[in-house]
């Protein structure tokens, strides 16, 4: 067994990157304040190839040393907007026919593994403060709301984590790997 290079990737252009058929879903990050997380994100964002990116409110954006640290040049592939508010991005997102999703603990929340994303349409998945979660004037917008089941004694996981695993699940059952 041995590494794959690069060349064995298949890893396109930036350009090219840019030209390919997105994935439909979309991320907004909901006043996530640690730039490494921001990073993590962006570079998350460019390997399942979302859409775009919705930095909202004092999220920071590109550029940025921190974020780039972390992002690894994925600020340069990944689409992104910065909105003044969450619920700007939003009610942006809700008027273009995106099911809104937060991922945060909420009273209403379904366990990941049973979320289902509605079939055609495309999904905007909320992501929270670290420390506050995703702001209560957009949970009330959302369709839902999905929680990472956990068997440790935290309550949470980091942002850009949260990030991965509800991507990886949602794109399997939107079948984007097939």
């Amino acid at each position: 067994m041995r590494k794959l290079t690069m060349q064995e990737l298949n890893r396109l252009p930036v350009a090219d990157f840019k030209a390919t058929t997105k994935s439909p879903v979309v991320l907004v990050l909901d006043n996530v304040r640690s730039l490494h997380n921001v990073g993590a994100v962006f570079r998350t964002a460019d390997a399942f190839a979302l859409e775009r990116l919705y930095l909202c409110g004092v999220t920071g954006r590109p550029p940025h040393r921190e974020i780039t640290k972390t992002a690894l040049g994925s600020t340069e592939s990944v689409a992104w907007t910065h909105t003044a508010t969450t619920l700007e991005a939003a009610q942006q997102l809700l008027a273009a026919g995106y099911q809104l999703v937060a991922v945060e603990q909420t009273t209403g929340s379904v366990p990941l593994p049973q979320f289902r994303p509605a079939p055609g349409r495309p999904l905007a998945l909320v992501l929270g403060n670290e420390v506050f979660g995703v702001a209560d004037e957009v949970l009330a917008l959302c369709e839902a709301a999905v929680e990472i089941p956990q068997l440790g004694t935290k309550h949470s996981l980091n942002v850009s984590v949260a990030a991965g695993v509800v991507l990886w699940d949602v794109l399997s059952k939107l079948a984007v790997f097939a």
